[in-house]
């Protein structure tokens, strides 16, 4: 008997697409929910846990991007876009609403498997599936517990991160004040190689700058871009785990 490696819900509108993905899927071990529409979603999703969301952007009834909203608004779940829209000018607007991967059709079902395995490893903490250890990470009036990965900031105000948010600032916080390439940043967010001409990480540093402001505009200060190089968390980090 094969063992269930998650539980999946796809939304796409067209039915050859979906009925190949969650044939495919479910032939490689996961159990996979589809609905058309963004109706069907909202009716779906709350009733049960997800562990990954695959969306199409362009919905009959909705649009893919309102749909993200909604689910990290209640949901930490992991999010791939499935989009025909080859403007990365949609792909950098899917990653700023909290998607952690997208994917333009037509796209190999082996690489789709790949990007849901990566972004599934990260969100359930690890390749080898390694509780963090207790403790918090605190870095310029900011703390971080990676076993539950609340991060909560000056007078202790919560705030909420994506899985590749949380990703990239555990990798930031490893190599305080030591300049990370984009290429490294990648591999370590996403599990792969920066594509060409690719804005995910800059795009995802923008996010991330922009939760960690404390009432000013965000000056770049504590994650510093570095002309040609990469970024860097400027600023001293106190780890009492154990």
């Amino acid at each position: 008997m094969t063992t269930k490696q998650g539980n999946i819900l796809i939304v796409e509108d067209d039915p050859d697409i979906r009925t190949l993905v969650c044939t495919y899927l479910g032939r490689e071990g996961f159990e996979v929910t589809e609905c058309a529409d963004g109706a069907s979603l909202r009716s779906v999703f709350e009733t049960r846990p997800f562990d990954l969301l695959l969306v199409d952007l362009n919905l009959p009834d909705d649009d893919g991007l309102n749909l993200i909203r909604y689910v990290k608004e209640i949901s930490d779940v992991g999010i791939i876009v499935l989009t025909g829209k080859a403007d990365p000018v949609d792909h950098v607007v899917g990653l700023e609403m909290g998607a952690d991967d997208y994917l333009t059709k037509p796209f190999n079902l082996r690489v789709l498997l790949a990007r849901i395995k990566s972004v599934l490893r990260r969100t359930r903490g690890g390749a080898d599936g390694s509780a963090p250890k207790s403790g918090a990470l605190s870095f310029r009036g900011w703390t971080l517990d990676p076993a539950t990965r609340r991060l909560a900031g000056p007078n202790a105000r919560p705030v909420a991160l994506t899985t590749a948010e949380y990703n990239l600032l555990m990798t930031l916080l490893s190599s305080p004040n030591t300049v990370i390439s984009r290429e490294d940043l990648s591999q370590a967010v996403y599990g792969r190689e920066l594509g060409e001409n690719s804005r995910s990480i800059d795009v995802l540093v923008g996010r991330l700058r922009r939760k960690l402001e404390t009432g000013e505009r965000d000056d770049g200060s504590l994650i510093r871009s570095v002309r040609g190089s990469g970024y860097l968390l400027a600023a001293p980090v106190e780890d009492s785990r154990g």
